[in-house]
């Protein structure tokens, strides 16, 4: 859809345009999905042959000349994961365009984001899209979005992005419905930062929302957050590259090179003015409201497997930062792996986002541990403290209470899958609250569950029970007591900190089975007999082993006596022993995933 307003606005010649054109990042491309907001300005010239029911509405009264219009088109993810990105997106406009695919009808992430954009006031606009495929179902499609926004069916758009059926209709729409920007160009500047990316020649370049004022090359500017002084490089927007223009004003977005090389200096959420230094009268600009506090789902280990490469982790920790505000991390330091970093993802396919690229981005070889949640442990001489990660789990004679956050799931599904799903929610430790029916074949099964339980393989489950017709959407509800021990593993003896894990006790011996499994099919064979151990304090709960890789060393032999076969495999065996005893077992990244995924 987005390569669609592109092409009919001619923001992008002809000849430059390719599919997903906004998703700039290879692994978008290669996946298929949006991880990162992308923003872009349009301009929209109104035909003579098309009557707008409202012509006064406009994006931006100091943009309009004639019957044209400026636009500044965000395009975010639909990800539950990514959710983060939506609402920083979405402080930064007047209205959003609802996207419903046709075929698969109101998602669960569909209605998170669109109460997401209830809670700025945003002037909403639904559309149906993929309206072109035989199995569209546009007006089941179209009930459930009256049943949920209880708006007419007239206002609900159809389109297709494929075909660009319908494409200049939501352009229209948007002119007609979406109120313009409020903000004075003659006020103090006010510039709300959405986004940013670091530069290594030019700093940080910040992409902002000018509330109030103007901004231009050469001006000095500051953080009202973190008190950083900066002379501005340059000021622009995005056509989707950086396209240098000569000011920013109130009602556009943008972008602003501050020039400033300390990464710390510029946040997600912060408001930039002129600086009030120049100034002669006192300056008391009032910062914007900005973001609320981003709580990370999930946190797991990284760290790189050679440990001289660890500062060139953390200048990447710190880039990647600047560009995904969701990333919390600290340092941390495993007797096994050496310094590393404890870090705070919104799920696990943001984990695996942020080490993809750390891999193709910073070319870092990464170690990723075991991901879990936060635990809040009650000692015995009532301490209380938050632990992130297995290794910080305390003695269990010392515990007296643990407890684990749970999570409020909204699951949207076909009502012939209903039952299924009851069953599944069930099985993972779900507490059942209310059913709702959109409309007469969709419904909405809402549970409490532990974010535990639902972290590694529910949503799998979730899509194979439903055939891939339900869709999961959570948020973090409260804390609750829980029965959490330590599952140690041990590989050839040595035992593995970077896959020990915290489950509960009553799952304890399952999960065992299932990881010394996949170690034993993901490890390659070694020269010799490796053996693989899940244990609970001092106790072996399951085992496996890996046989050791036999090498012919017969090959060479041509003929002589026996003895001199018996001499080599004697030696062959002796080797082995000594490896076995002292044996080391590097395990491939390869094999860590395979056990996240299970």
């Amino acid at each position: 859809m987005a390569d669609r307003f592109l092409e009919l606005t001619e923001t992008v010649p002809r000849r430059e345009m390719k599919e997903q054109l906004l998703d700039q990042m290879d692994i978008e491309r290669e996946r298929g999905i949006t991880i990162k907001l992308a923003p872009v300005r349009m301009r929209y010239e109104i035909r003579n042959n098309i009557k707008l029911q409202n012509s006064n509405f406009g994006i931006s009264a100091s943009n309009l000349s004639g019957s044209e219009y400026i636009l500044n088109l965000i395009d975010t993810p639909g990800h539950v994961d990514f959710t983060y990105e939506v609402s920083r997106s979405l402080a930064a406009v007047e209205g959003a365009v609802l996207l419903v695919d046709a075929t698969q009808g109101v998602q669960a992430q569909t209605l998170a984001n669109l109460y997401l954009a209830l809670e700025q006031n945003l002037t909403i606009i639904p559309v149906i899209n993929k309206i072109d495929l035989p199995n569209a179902q546009t007006e089941a499609t179209k009930k459930e979005l009256q049943s949920i926004l209880g708006c007419d069916k007239g206002d609900i758009l159809l389109a297709s992005g494929k075909t660009g059926q319908g494409v200049e209709a939501i352009l229209q729409a948007v002119i007609e419905r979406v109120l313009p920007p409020k903000g004075s160009p003659d006020s103090p500047l006010r510039a709300l930062i959405f986004d940013s990316i670091y530069d290594e020649y030019r700093g940080v370049v910040a992409y902002v929302r000018i509330r109030d004022g103007t901004i231009s090359k050469g001006e000095k500017i500051t953080t009202l957050a973190t008190k950083s002084d900066s002379d501005v490089l340059e000021v622009g927007y995005f056509k989707p590259k950086l396209t240098v223009s000569n000011v920013l004003m109130a009602g556009e977005i943008g972008y602003i090179v501050t020039g400033l090389k300390d990464i710390s200096a510029v946040r997600a959420g912060d408001t930039i003015t002129t600086s009030c230094k120049l100034q002669s009268t006192d300056c008391k600009v009032q910062p914007l409201p900005g973001y609320k506090e981003v709580k990370p789902m999930v946190y797991a280990g990284l760290f790189s497997r050679n440990q001289t490469e660890f500062e060139n982790l953390r200048a990447a920790m710190a880039k990647l930062k600047l560009n995904d505000a969701a990333l919390q991390y600290e340092p941390e330091r495993s007797t096994a792996l050496g310094p590393g970093f404890r870090a705070g993802f919104l799920g696990l396919l943001h984990l695996e986002i942020i080490g993809e690229r750390l891999k193709r981005e910073y070319g870092m070889e990464l170690i990723i541990t075991q991901p879990s949640v936060a635990y809040k442990i009650y000692k015995t001489n009532g301490e209380l403290f938050i632990i992130k990660s297995a290794a910080e789990f305390a003695d269990p004679s010392q515990i007296s209470k643990t407890e684990e956050p749970y999570v409020k799931v909204d699951i949207i599904t076909p009502k012939e899958h209903v039952g299924a799903l009851l069953g599944l929610c069930a099985q993972y430790h779900g507490i059942y609250k209310d059913t709702e029916f959109i409309t007469e074949d969709r419904a909405v099964l809402r549970y409490e569950m532990p974010l535990a339980s639902i972290l590694i393989d529910f949503y799998d489950k979730l899509k194979s029970a439903s055939s891939g017709y339900a869709s999961l959407n959570y948020e973090f509800l409260d804390w609750r007591a829980a029965n959490i021990v330590k599952l140690d593993i041990l590989v050839a003896e040595e035992k593995k900190e970077e896959l020990s894990k915290l489950v509960y006790a009553d799952e304890a011996y399952r999960l065992a089975r299932q990881m010394v499994e996949s170690l034993r099919d993901a490890i390659p064979k070694q020269q010799f007999e490796v053996k693989l151990q899940a244990a609970i304090g001092g106790k072996v709960i399951a085992a496996e082993r890996i046989s050791a890789l036999r090498k012919d060393v017969l090959a060479k032999l041509y003929g002589g006596d026996v003895t001199r076969k018996m001499k080599l495999l004697e030696k062959q065996k002796k080797g082995k022993k000594m490896l076995k005893a002292g044996g080391h077992v590097d395990i491939p990244t390869g094999a860590y995933l395979t056990i996240l995924k299970k």
